[in-house]
C-alpha cells in the first residue's frame, strides 16, 4: 500500500548479433502506477553495463509513452522488437564517449545503509558483493561486533537499483530457515558524494574489533561527519 509492487521478468530475445540474449528486467511499480512511470533495471550476462543502462533508458522513453495506463507488456514486446537497434546504437555512442563522462550525469552518490542482522551471513555477503560487481559500486561492507553496515558510492542510478535489489530479494534465512526478503533495513545517509571525500576504488569487506578502527575507516575515506552523525547512537 505504501511501496507499490516489485517483479523480475526474465525475457529471452532471439537473433541477436546471432545468438540468445536473456534480459532480466526488475520493474517497481510505485502506488501512483500507471500515473506514474516505473522504476526499471536491466541485467543480461550478454551485455556490457553501458548497453543495460541503454536498454533501460529505452525502456523509460517509451513507458513515458504510455503514461496512465499498464505498460509492462508493452515494453516487453517492444523491447524484444527493437534490442537488436538499441545495442547497434549503443555500441556506436559508447564509441563517442570518453570513459570519464559515461554514467556521470547525475554525479557520483553515496549510500550508507544499517542492516539489523544476518543470519545466512555468508550467502548474503556473497550476495551483496555481486550486486555492487555489476552495478560497478564502490565501497565497503563493514561488520563491527553485532553493527552491520553497508556503505557504497556510485552513478545515483546504480544506488537506486542497489536499494530496489536490497530491499525486494530474498536475500537472508528467517528463524526457520526459510529464505526471506530484508525488512529490518535502514538508510541512514543517502547523498552526493562532495569534493572532501574520497573515492573508494574497490568494494571490499571488512571486520572491526573496537569502534576505533571502524571510526578510522571513515575518517581515512573524509567521511569523519558522516562517522559521527550515524555511527555513535548504534554503539550505544
Amino acid at each position: 500500500e505504501t511501496h507499490g509492487i516489485s517483479f523480475r521478468i526474465q525475457v529471452s530475445v532471439k537473433e541477436v548479433l546471432d545468438k540468445d540474449i536473456l534480459l532480466k528486467l526488475l520493474f517497481h511499480l510505485p502506488v501512483g502506477y500507471p500515473s506514474t512511470l516505473p522504476d526499471i533495471s536491466v541485467n543480461s550476462d550478454q551485455l556490457t553495463r553501458a548497453q543495460c543502462m541503454d536498454v533501460k533508458e529505452k525502456l523509460l522513453e517509451q513507458a513515458k509513452k504510455h503514461l496512465s495506463e499498464p505498460m509492462v507488456h508493452d515494453l516487453i514486446l517492444w523491447i524484444q522488437q527493437h534490442l537488436k537497434g538499441v545495442i547497434k546504437q549503443s555500441a556506436t555512442v559508447c564509441n563517442e564517449k570518453t570513459t570519464l563522462s559515461e554514467g556521470t550525469e547525475d554525479g557520483i552518490w553515496m549510500l550508507l545503509l544499517h542492516l539489523d542482522h544476518m543470519r545466512a551471513k555468508a550467502k548474503y555477503v556473497k550476495t551483496v558483493e555481486k550486486w555492487a560487481s555489476n552495478l560497478r559500486l564502490t565501497g565497503r561492507l563493514m561488520f563491527m561486533g553485532k553493527i552491520i553496515l553497508i556503505l557504497l558510492q556510485g552513478d545515483r542510478s546504480s544506488i537506486k537499483e542497489y536499494l530496489i535489489l536490497q530491499k525486494t530479494s530474498k536475500v537472508d534465512v528467517d528463524s526457520s530457515g526459510k529464505k526471506c526478503k530484508e525488512k529490518m533495513m535502514r538508510v541512514l545517509c543517502e547523498t552526493e558524494v562532495q569534493s572532501q571525500h574520497k573515492r573508494f576504488q574497490t568494494f571490499e569487506v571488512k571486520e572491526y574489533s573496537t569502534p576505533e578502527e571502524l571510526q578510522k575507516e571513515f575518517e581515512t575515506a573524509g567521511l569523519t561527519t558522516l562517522f559521527s552523525e550515524f555511527v555513535p547512537p548504534l554503539l550505544k
